[in-house]
């Protein structure tokens, strides 16, 4: 027991011999620490913010449709007698395009026409006669029904001639036709295809996120195989509904076909503009450090971190937008955020700038 309380007493002389040097070599160690850190600063990269022309777009694709198309057809069944229609010519609106035979229902119309000359006599007879009480009204009644009936009778004619005739409903561009002069047809019958083709329409779907930011009169940019340039449409129609199926909302442009360039049916490729900044400031959207209050990025002034709250607009694959919290100017940090404290200095390694049309 002597022997370990001899040991004890040692080792605790020891240990109080002791404590002064390491509590001076920590307290040391602790000051070149901060004297590394002062000397060595974080090294971060840093945006440089400045308004930039912004073009807020969605790409889609979509297909060119005529402005109006019909399969001619006919409304009654016949032998052709007059085939006007030529292939690929442009007509009028109101241009009679086929005739279909019809003498047997001329016939009809000319006999419908003397009956109708009889029965007039015979009423304008009855009609003094009632006048003069040589006739009952019942009898005149009659006779002016039976003209009446036969005037009907005539117009049910002349509407089953109308029929017989195939008009242009307008302007527009004849198709392949698939009858020939001679030819019987029905209402069955595919006699050729007419359309409007200027202007044209583009057909394309947007996801329903966009339903309501597209308008009509926004202005959509799109290009087909086959030519070089790009064309420029005008939206005109919105269906006012979300397809269930692929949740996306149908639009319609219309875009100038002059020279009937831009075909039916062809696939387009559609750059839609929705709205044009010319001061926006965009930022990558790596800087922007979501928080329960909403969101904060750090900026350099005086060569120390500094934080402000922020708030965003529109987003894109690499940038986001500010739209409050950042001036033209600021210097934005976009690296080791997770490392700087606010007034710490840092050491910018690399200044990131948006080139004129890089956005």
């Amino acid at each position: 027991m002597k022997r370990v309380l001899i040991i004890t007493g040692v080792l605790l002389v020891l240990a109080l011999l002791a404590y002064p040097k390491i509590t001076e070599q920590s307290a040391d160690g602790g000051n070149s620490s901060g004297q590394n850190s002062e000397s060595d600063p974080l090294s971060v990269d840093v945006h440089v913010v400045e308004p930039q022309v912004f073009e807020n777009k969605i790409f889609t694709t979509g297909t060119l449709l005529a402005n109006e198309a019909i399969e001619l057809r006919s409304e009654t069944s016949g032998k052709i007698v007059d085939l006007k229609l030529e292939e690929g010519r442009q007509v009028k609106a109101g241009e009679m395009l086929i005739k279909i035979n019809d003498s047997e229902l001329q016939a009809r119309l000319e006999q419908s026409y003397f009956r109708i000359g009889l029965a007039e006599v015979r009423e304008q007879r009855q009609k003094q006669l009632l006048e003069r009480g040589g006739i009952s009204q019942e009898e005149y009644d009659a006779t002016l029904n039976e003209l009446n009936i036969l005037k009907a009778e005539t117009e049910l004619i002349k509407a089953q001639i109308d029929k017989t005739e195939i008009y242009a409903p307008f302007d527009g561009v004849v198709g392949l036709k698939y009858v020939s002069d001679g030819s019987y047809i029905s209402p069955t019958t595919n006699i050729a295809n007419f359309q409007s083709i200027n202007p044209i329409k583009v057909e394309f779907s947007v996801p329903e996120r966009y339903a309501g930011v597209v308008e009509v009169g926004d202005l959509a940019i799109f290009n087909v195989q086959g030519q070089d340039e790009d064309f420029e449409a005008i939206i005109y129609a919105i269906e006012p509904r979300i397809e269930t199926q692929t949740r996306t909302m149908r639009i319609r442009a219309k875009a100038d076909n002059d020279d009937s360039r831009l075909l039916p049916g062809a696939f387009a490729n559609i750059e839609l503009i929705l709205e044009e900044i010319t001061d926006a400031l965009m930022i990558p959207t790596i800087a922007v450090i979501p928080e329960l209050q909403g969101q904060k990025v750090y900026v350099l002034r005086d060569g120390k971190v500094a934080e402000q709250q922020v708030s965003t607009g529109i987003r894109t694959e690499s940038d986001v937008q500010i739209v409050e919290g950042i001036a033209p100017g600021d210097t934005v940090l976009t690296t080791g955020l997770l490392q700087v404290r606010i007034g710490m200095p840092v050491r910018v390694d690399q200044v990131d700038k948006y080139e004129e049309g890089e956005l």
